[in-house]
C-alpha cells in the first residue's frame, strides 16, 4: 500500500522550505480569520487553529508536505453547534472530544479508508477546489469582501451564492484594491515565469513576499488619496491586544461541566468523522501532488490530527484538518519537508504577537492574487483534456466531483463523485463479467463459447443469467473458466440452477476448467475452490 521512504532531516531542505513556509503563511492568514468569521467564532480562534495545525500537527504528522489548519468544510457545523450547545466554551469541549475520538480512529487503524477513494474522484477534488478558489477570490481581487475568506460552499454566509457574488462585483469595484491586485498578479507571474530562472536569489525570496510588501507600501502611500485609498474592510483584520493581559484574554477553556450533555458528544463525534474524512481525502490528494511521490501513513495522520484538535479545543481554537489549499500552496512553492508546515505555524504565532498592526496593512486583494495562482495550478485546462482521454470510466466521476464541489461543497461533491464512480464500476463489472464467442458448427447446431473473467462476483449475476437464458434450445455451450481465480457462490448457484434448465432445453454443456474438461456436469461445485464453503450453504 505504501513504499518505504526514509524521512528527511527537518532542516535538510531549509532553502526550499523557508520560502515555501512564507507563502503558506500568507495563504493561511486570511483563511484562518475568514473561517473563524464564517463559523461565528472569535477571530483569534482561527489563528489558534492555524498555529496548532502548523506547529503541533506538523511535527506529529507523517506527511512531509501536508499543512493543517481550520477547515472551511466544518464552518457550517461549527456555526450551528456554537448556537445549539449553549456557548463557545461548550463547543470547545466538543472539539476536545472530537480529537479524542480521532485518536481512537487512528488506534483502530481507520486510516485505511483513505485508500478506497478512486483516483478520478481525488483528481476531481483537486480540480474542483482549484476552480472554486478562483471563483471565490475574484470578488476579493476587485475589493468586494462581503463574503469571508475561506467560505468555499456554493451558498455563502453572506446570503449570496458563488455566481451571484460575481455579478455583485461589477457594482462594487474598489479602484485601489483592484490596481494593487493586478500589480501583485503581475509580480507573481513575472517571478514564476521569468525571474525564478535568473538566479537563486529569486527562488529564495518568493514572489508572494514581494507582492505583499508592495501591497503594504501601496496602502501606506495611497491612504490619504480619495480614489485609491483602500478601506479597512479590504484589509487583513488580525485582533490587536492592548497589552499582554488582553492577549491572554483571547484564549478560552472548554466547559468540562457540560460533559454529560449528549448533544456535545454527538457534535464531538460529528467533528471527528468529518475532520477525519477531510484529512484522509487531503492526504490522498497531497500525496498525488507530491513530486517525490511519498506516501503518508494515514493512521499516524489521524493520531496527529486528534492530538491537534485536543490542544486546539483546550485553548480556544477551531477544529483542525489537513487542508488542500495550504498543502498545494506549499508544494507549488517548493516545500520539501515538514519544516515548512511547522515554520508557517511559528510565523503565525510570532506575527500575531509582534506585528499585528503591520499584518493589518495587507490588502486582501493582494492575497487573492496569490490564491488565484494556487487555484489555477490546481485546475489547469490540460487536466480536463488528459482525463478525458482516459475514457468515461475516469472522466465521468471526475467531472461529477468537479461540478459537485462547485455547486454544493467539498464533502457533498466528493460523495457524488464517489457514488457515480461506484455506479460506473458496477456497470463495467456487469459488462466485463464474461466474453462471448459465438460460432456455428458444421452440422448447423448453434454453438456458444463463454469465457468467464478472472474475478466474477455477485455484481455479475445479472449479465451471466441474461446470457444463459438467451441461449437457443437444442444448442451447445462451451464454458471456459480456466482463467477464473475467484467465482462468487452466487454465480455458482446460477450455474447449478442452469443444469436442469439445460437438460430440459436440450442444451449440451462442456465445462473447461483447471481441474479438467467434462461434458454435461451434474454439479459445478467440485470444480471450484469454494466447494466446501458453498456446500455448507
Amino acid at each position: 500500500m505504501s513504499k518505504s521512504t526514509s524521512s528527511p532531516s527537518l532542516f535538510s531542505n531549509w532553502k526550499n522550505d523557508l520560502p515555501a513556509s512564507i507563502v503558506v503563511f500568507f495563504v493561511a492568514l486570511p483563511l484562518c480569520l475568514g473561517i473563524a468569521l464564517a463559523s461565528g467564532a472569535p477571530l483569534f480562534s482561527g489563528l489558534i487553529a492555524g498555529i496548532i495545525g502548523g506547529v503541533v500537527v506538523g511535527a506529529l504528522s507523517g506527511s512531509q508536505i501536508g499543512v493543517s489548519g481550520p477547515a472551511a468544510g466544518l464552518a457550517a457545523i461549527v456555526l450551528t453547534a456554537i448556537g445549539s450547545l449553549g456557548g463557545y466554551e461548550n463547543f470547545l469541549l466538543a472539539v476536545v472530544l472530537g480529537g479524542i475520538i480521532q485518536i481512537v480512529f487512528g488506534v483502530l487503524k481507520a486510516g485505511v479508508i483513505g485508500y478506497y477513494f478512486p483516483s478520478s474522484v481525488i483528481k476531481g477534488m483537486l480540480t474542483g477546489i482549484g476552480i472554486i478558489i478562483i471563483l471565490k477570490q475574484i470578488p476579493h481581487f476587485f475589493g468586494w469582501d462581503q463574503d469571508p475568506e475561506g467560505d468555499l460552499s456554493f451558498f455563502q454566509i453572506d446570503g449570496e451564492n458563488t455566481f451571484s457574488e460575481l455579478f455583485n462585483v461589477f457594482e462594487n469595484i474598489s479602484p485601489g484594491a483592484t490596481i494593487i491586485a493586478f500589480v501583485s498578479l503581475g509580480i507573481l507571474l513575472l517571478w514564476s515565469q521569468v525571474l525564478s530562472k535568473k538566479g537563486k536569489i529569486f527562488t529564495l525570496i518568493q514572489g508572494p513576499l514581494v507582492a505583499v510588501a508592495v501591497g503594504i507600501l501601496f496602502y501606506l502611500f495611497t491612504r490619504d488619496n480619495e480614489t485609491l485609498a483602500i478601506a479597512d474592510e479590504h484589509l487583513v483584520a488580525v485582533p490587536i491586544p492592548t497589552d499582554f493581559s488582553s492577549f491572554l484574554g483571547q484564549f478560552s477553556m472548554p466547559n468540562f461541566g457540560a460533559i454529560t450533555n449528549p448533544a456535545i458528544w454527538v457534535t464531538g463525534f460529528t467533528i471527528a468523522l468529518v475532520a477525519s474524512l477531510e484529512t484522509l481525502l487531503c492526504v490522498e490528494a497531497t500525496d498525488k501532488l507530491d513530486p517525490d511521490k511519498r506516501v503518508t501513513p494515514t493512521n499516524r495522520e489521524l493520531l496527529a490530527q486528534g492530538t491537534g484538535n485536543i490542544i486546539s479545543g483546550m485553548i480556544g481554537g477551531l477544529p483542525i484538518t489537513q487542508v488542500i489549499v495550504r498543502s498545494s500552496a506549499n508544494i507549488q512553492s517548493g516545500g520539501k519537508t515538514k519544516f515548512s508546515a511547522i515554520f508557517h505555524g511559528l510565523l503565525l504565532l510570532v506575527s500575531v504577537i509582534l506585528i499585528p498592526g503591520l499584518l493589518n496593512m495587507i490588502p486582501l486583494s493582494v492575497l487573492a492574487a496569490i490564491l488565484l495562482i494556487v487555484g489555477f495550478k490546481l485546475a489547469k485546462p490540460s487536466t480536463f483534456a488528459a482525463i478525458y482521454k482516459t475514457g468515461p470510466k475516469q472522466f465521468v466521476p471526475f467531472i461529477v466531483t468537479v461540478l459537485g464541489i462547485i455547486f454544493t461543497d467539498l464533502l457533498i461533491g466528493i460523495a457524488l463523485g464517489l457514488l457515480v464512480g461506484i455506479v460506473v464500476i458496477l456497470w463495467k463489472s456487469y459488462q466485463n463479467s464474461h466474453f462471448l464467442h459465438i460460432e456455428d458448427k458444421s452440422d448447423g447446431r448453434h454453438k456458444t463459447k463463454m469465457t468467464l473473467a478472472e474475478q466474477v462476483t455477485f455484481f455479475n449475476k445479472g449479465a451471466i443469467l441474461k446470457e444463459l437464458d438467451s441461449l437457443p434450445n437444442d444448442s451447445y455451450l462451451e464454458l471456459d473458466v480456466t482463467k477464473t481465480t475467484y467465482l462468487d457462490y452466487d454465480v455458482i448457484e446460477i450455474l447449478e440452477d442452469f443444469v436442469s434448465k439445460a437438460r430440459d432445453r436440450n442444451i449440451d454443456i462442456r465445462l473447461i476448467s483447471q481441474r479438467g474438461t467434462v461434458d454435461n456436469p451434474k454439479s459445478y461445485l467440485e470444480f471450484f475452490d469454494l466447494a466446501p464453503a458453498a456446500a455448507a450453504h
